[in-house]
């Protein structure tokens, strides 16, 4: 068996595109992964373009030779979009190894220790503030569709949402520029580039979870997202004001693990952090530090395989993970793989709203009943890509940014 060729495919989502990663072999057996170039990761494709012929021709199955290769020859520009680009080519080696034995990848890396997996409704009210039409959903205006939305979530048999700060009820003397997310850190919206916790932020959170809280009810774990949105301070600050909420965990970003352990130790809500990290070098420092609860693992940007030696490796400190997953179903299905294999696993992420035809990209979707993710069991990932769809569906050359989106 050989590595025939490697090519990307593109799909529009709506605000953004989906990218595939289709590696084929000489026998006709196709490995598929999901990537990511919407959201800091342009330039993406071109280096798995720069990359693949150094693997064209070569057994497919090998790996963790193919990953040490790649890595050597981007050492002098690792992380990043190079990274990125490694873990797309990996998770597609590791679909097609695992689809040549007729296994699911889970099997292939040492069987699964659950065979369901607890997920939360993730960007919950967050893309409807910005998104509804092209999803053609309800938008999110005012803290009245919170409470609407909360009961939804509750409805649909979810028992966890993470939302982000969301600006409400407007437009009006006090928001003139109407309902929006609030994210400075992406240099999106007001606070950027000061990235200041300012009290109107502080306030919209607050109303905004109790909102949650009365539509949900007390069953319901609440998650909040603040991305890089603040300094040290800033995030001390907005999680000090969410305490009362009793939260399942306050996420942040922040490139010092010693002020991540800082505001650790200054607040009662756990802490969950690092998705935009790559590889154990870059967990080091965190677990290292103990700087959080919960590490935060993207499995497309750092590969499956890596992605479980990360959580291996917060094993070692008393360290949950769960992966970062806002991506299409694909992605999902992937997660769910390493989710399946990690002893240390805390809860996953999804994202239940979406644009209409995501379902149609894939061949199975996961399958989600009463908040739990029930594990694929075909060969490789349980799923591929339906080319035809994706073709029936080409990303768009350019799209708007609107304001409050997250990732």
């Amino acid at each position: 068996m050989k590595i025939e060729s490697i090519e990307s495919l593109h799909a529009d989502a709506g605000w953004r595109t989906y990218d595939y990663l289709k590696l084929t072999t000489d026998d006709g057996l196709v490995g598929w992964s999901e990537y990511n170039e919407s959201f800091g990761g342009p330039g993406v494709s071109a280096i798995i373009d720069r990359l693949a012929p150094a693997l064209i021709g070569k057994d497919p199955r090998a790996f963790e030779a193919h990953v040490a290769l790649m890595y050597a020859l981007r050492r002098q520009a690792s992380g990043g979009a190079v990274q990125q680009a490694i873990g797309a080519i990996e998770n597609a080696l590791l679909d097609v190894k695992a689809r040549a034995l007729g296994i699911p990848v889970y099997e292939m890396l040492g069987g699964p220790i659950r065979e369901r997996i607890r997920v939360y409704w993730s960007h919950c009210g967050t893309y409807r503030v910005s998104y509804a039409e092209a999803m053609g959903l309800p938008p999110v205006r005012t803290l009245d569709d919170i409470v609407a939305l909360g009961k939804e979530v509750v409805a649909k048999g979810y028992t966890g949402l993470k939302t982000n700060v969301l600006l409400l009820d407007g437009p009006g003397e006090d928001n003139p520029r109407g309902p929006r997310g609030h994210v400075p850190g992406f240099a999106r919206g007001d606070s950027f580039p000061e990235l200041n916790p300012e009290r109107y932020a502080i306030d919209a959170i607050r109303d905004q979870l109790a909102a949650f809280r009365e539509g949900a009810g007390k069953g319901m774990d609440l998650l909040v997202d603040l991305n890089f949105n603040y300094k040290t301070e800033g995030f001390l600050k907005m999680a000090r004001a969410m305490e009362p909420f009793d939260l399942f965990w306050v996420e942040m970003d922040t490139r010092d693990p010693k002020a991540l352990h800082y505001i650790r130790s200054h607040t009662t809500i756990p802490v969950a952090s690092c998705e935009c990290l790559f590889g154990r070098k870059d967990y080091r420092p965190y677990f290292e530090n103990q700087s959080m609860d919960v590490a935060i693992i993207d499995a497309p940007w750092n590969g499956v395989a890596e992605s479980l030696k990360i959580a291996n490796m917060a094993d070692t400190y008393e360290v949950n993970i769960a992966p970062h997953n806002f991506y299409s179903h694909l992605a999902t299905m992937m997660s769910a793989h390493l989710c399946a294999l990690a002893p240390n696993l805390r809860i996953m992420e999804t994202d239940p709203d979406y644009i209409p035809w995501q379902d149609d990209f894939v061949t199975v979707k996961p399958d989600i009943r009463d908040g739990y993710l029930h594990l694929p069991t075909g060969p490789g990932w349980g799923t591929e890509i339906n080319e035809d769809a994706v073709r029936a569906h080409p990303a768009k050359t350019t799209y708007p940014r609107q304001q409050g989106a997250q990732r």
